[in-house]
């Protein structure tokens, strides 16, 4: 059986700009970890390939997927996704 919370998450694949999301991260500094909430209206999303810090194979590509959210003062703010990441219609 499926919570009614994990019914309410949506996929990074269903937002579509002028949504109003809820995005909660777990943010990790040092030893301490935080829950952190972000709420928002989605401006856009985008898959950005990027390269890594160190060689690997240079056919293999590393992808980040981002959204990018007008706050409610108007500020604008990008959120990069990790599998930890979980999205809430707000």
């Amino acid at each position: 059986m499926i919570s009614s919370e994990a019914s309410l998450e949506t996929r990074f694949e269903e937002l579509k700009p002028g949504d109003r999301i809820e995005v909660e991260q777990v943010v990790t500094v040092g030893l301490q970890r935080r829950k952190v909430k972000t709420v928002g209206t989605v401006v856009r999303t985008e898959r950005t390939r990027h390269g890594l810090h160190f060689p690997r194979a240079s056919d293999e590509k590393v992808f980040s997927d981002i959204i990018l959210l007008e706050l409610p003062d108007g500020e604008l703010t990008s959120i990069c996704m990790d599998e930890f990441t979980v999205i809430r219609r707000a």
